[in-house]
């Protein structure tokens, strides 16, 4: 089972909070097609973890995680931009900026993604 849904599957007494900087990112998205896809291919990435919930993908990292929206489409086989990739996101950690048309990454450690603002 995922760290990142460990705490999920326990009753509240056992839930441990700790205050300390993960530096892990990911998003999490409503199953679909395009979402499907974007795991499927995202499962092979070195580091990224995805894990299929009832109606939800997780897709979850280290570090940072990069989106290709060229890889995206062409294992979509349909046209996929940042922007069509937020909106198939329902939400997300860590900073996510989009670097051109064809990237979006987010990252886990603030100071990294400063380097973009």
């Amino acid at each position: 089972m995922s760290v990142h849904t460990d705490n999920i599957f326990k009753s509240m007494k056992d839930v441990r909070f700790e205050q300390t900087i993960s530096h892990q990112c990911g998003v999490t998205m409503n199953d679909s097609v395009e979402a499907r896809a974007i795991a499927e291919l995202m499962a092979n990435k070195p580091g990224i973890t995805v894990t299929y919930l009832p109606a939800m993908i997780r897709i979850d990292g280290q570090g940072k995680i990069e989106f290709k929206m060229s890889e995206i489409s062409e294992s979509l086989g349909r046209e996929m931009t940042p922007h069509l990739f937020e909106i198939s996101t329902s939400t997300h950690y860590g900073r996510m900026v989009m670097i051109d048309d064809d990237t979006v990454v987010l990252f886990g450690n603030m100071d990294d993604a400063m380097a973009y603002e």
